[in-house]
């Protein structure tokens, strides 16, 4: 049966208890349906409530939250169970329904907010011609140690291997950050100890919820995290305003670039850079 995600914004915000009474009004029709509410996600001051379900179609899906309590919501999308899980993780649920945050204080709820982070090795495809497949592929191992070491130390989940970089997801913004520095201060230790050829690498991360304009899981997150990896130059970490709002007060240092235009955005994105330090 798909599986199928949905936001709800509730204007001034929303207290968890009001969720928690939906949620269970969900639970008591949705075997009428067809349904299976599994969990939700709330952020409270926002107002913004996900909830994932299994479903026989968007409408049924729909048709619960109608009937329960009236509160349909903005916008529903299928998701692949598993991508859903490698993005948000395998959250525990309290009795009421509702995932909580991967590593808070007991009962804090997760508001579903990720931060996406891309790595790209600079000038794959020239390396693999000038250097041949063997050396190449060696370079590939080293970034994949260097990275998966970093996301272990950080708490990130790797998502997905592009070819020549790792996608990963983050519960926390100054942990995705920490692990994009944590992986190119290794990388200029070992430039600075080995004396083969050198690997460059380009950064770039972004904050989001899972229901966006897009209609993939993450998407638009996914989309510009992408376009700011590209347009970082070797060595650089770039973020979204997102993510470095988000890491006010936890000791990182980011440098404003201004608006820059990227492709699939309709308006220049503010971007910043982030400061490595030695």
């Amino acid at each position: 049966m798909p599986t199928y995600m949905d936001i709800h914004e509730i204007k001034g915000g929303i207290a968890a208890e009001e969720v928690a009474k939906a949620h269970a009004s969900d639970v008591a029709v949705e075997g009428k349906y067809g349904v299976h509410y599994h969990k939700y996600w709330v952020n409270e001051s926002a107002g913004k409530i996900f909830c994932l379900c299994e479903a026989p179609t968007a409408e049924a899906a729909m048709q619960v939250h109608r009937e329960a309590h009236g509160q349909v919501a903005e916008k529903i999308i299928q998701v692949e169970p598993e991508v859903a899980d490698l993005f948000l993780g395998g959250s525990e649920v309290n009795g009421e329904g509702a995932a909580l945050l991967p590593g808070g204080a007991a009962e804090a709820r997760d508001p579903g907010i990720r931060t996406v982070l891309f790595t790209d090795i600079v000038d794959s495809t020239s390396l693999t011609q000038k250097l041949g497949d063997e050396i190449a592929m060696e370079f590939l191992r080293v970034h994949d140690r260097i990275v998966r070491d970093a996301l272990a130390a950080t708490k990130g989940r790797e998502v997905k291997h592009t070819g020549d970089g790792i996608m990963a997801s983050f519960v926390s913004a100054a942990g995705a950050v920490r692990c994009a520095v944590q992986i190119q201060r290794e990388l200029a230790r070992r430039e600075r100890e080995e004396r083969d050829h050198h690997i460059k690498v380009r950064i770039g991360g972004a904050a989001g919820e899972p229901v966006e304009k897009n209609n993939d899981i993450f998407g638009t997150t996914v989309q510009l995290a992408a376009r700011l990896c590209s347009h970082a130059e070797p060595d650089q970490i770039l973020v979204s305003t997102a993510v470095a709002e988000l890491c006010i007060g936890k000791g990182l240092s980011f440098r404003p670039l201004g608006e820059v235009a990227l492709k699939g955005f309709d308006r220049p994105v503010q971007v910043h850079a982030v400061e490595c330090g030695q």
